[in-house]
């Protein structure tokens, strides 16, 4: 089979509305997206541009407010679980410059059993009207577009269609709300980024349509591709959850946010959907993806430890202090 030489793009309504021929194509062409690169750029999501536009208005308007109001959203020992974070306070694994970014989370409210396993949501709506309504109400559309897409990956590695959204069911997913301010000249010779090269930790996130260029991601030859989306389109990336449950079959891809040579210098948002297994669940390596000639090269763990020890390694939560649960 030819190697794919660049990030493909799919449509998703011909996974969900196509024949069964176009189905399976989807499938063949997003899986071999995600094993080649870790990425693929996705259309036809159904997420309308209006819902889209109005949470990045919301997510700006929250950030336009002063840093000492913004402030008082921060979760004292929280590990930036919900609510807001601040400039600089996330950094890469192994990186000692902190991040030129400040961010909101929004988890979890709706859940398929009784059970509540996660913190309560923290708005913003007094200061920023029809905030909850707007970024809960995106939230929802995503976690249904996740669970359609790890259907498409499931049947990509081999396995029954309801596979991986069975993990994620009820699970620690995080819609992340990221302002990259302008930078200034310190930081371009300080040698800090908008965001450093890293993995992500989850299963696979969904970027919605930034509003800005400069997501880049490393080849398997070791080179700096840029990763360009256009309106209507979603990009959607592989985390070292499912890069750990599929032996490697999938990637964690590493990518980076920067300032690309040329482009405008101006303020950036994106909201990337980050989306997690339920924090009970075992991450194990995944029957399809394991043989005599291949065996398993990661030992079991569940979900929660696996992201404790992560949350630990980017400085969100304290070597000696352990939140409940995490995020990305």
């Amino acid at each position: 089979m030819t190697r794919m030489t660049s990030v493909p793009n799919v449509d998703i309504r011909q996974f969900t509305h196509g024949t069964s021929k176009e189905s399976a194509e989807f499938v063949r062409i997003f899986g071999a997206g995600l094993k080649e690169f870790g990425f693929v750029v996705v259309e036809g999501h159904g997420i309308e541009p209006s819902l889209v536009a109005d949470a990045y208005g919301k997510v700006k308007a929250f950030f336009e407010l002063p840093t000492d109001l913004k402030k008082t959203y921060e979760i004292p020992g929280g590990g930036g679980q919900r609510g807001y974070t601040g400039f600089g306070r996330e950094h890469a694994k192994n990186q000692n410059k902190g991040d030129l970014k400040e961010f909101w989370h929004v988890g979890r409210e709706q859940y398929a059993s009784p059970e509540k396993l996660y913190p309560p949501n923290v708005w913003a709506d007094s200061h920023v009207a029809g905030f909850q309504k707007t970024l809960g109400g995106l939230y929802e559309q995503l976690d249904s577009f996740a669970s359609t897409l790890l259907e498409a990956t499931s049947l990509s590695l081999a396995l029954p269609r309801h596979t991986l959204p069975r993990m994620v069911r009820d699970g620690n997913s995080i819609l992340r709300c990221i302002h990259y301010p302008p930078l200034t000249d310190e930081h371009f010779t300080s040698g800090a980024v908008r965001a450093a090269a890293h993995e992500d930790i989850n299963f696979i996130t969904i970027l919605c349509e930034a509003t800005e260029s400069g997501l880049e991601l490393l080849t398997r030859d070791g080179r700096w591709m840029a990763v360009e989306s256009g309106p209507g389109q979603m990009v959607v990336d592989s985390g070292d959850m499912l890069s750990r449950i599929s032996n490697d079959v999938i990637p964690s891809t590493t990518h980076r946010v920067v300032n690309p040579a040329g482009a405008r210098n101006t303020p950036r948002y994106s909201m990337p959907f980050f989306v997690h297994p339920y924090s009970t669940c075992p991450l194990e390596i995944l029957a399809t993806c394991k043989s005599a000639a291949y065996p398993a090269k990661h030992s079991p763990i569940l979900a929660g430890e696996f992201l404790q020890q992560r949350l630990r390694e980017i400085g969100l939560v304290a070597a000696e202090k352990q939140a409940t649960v995490g995020t990305t």
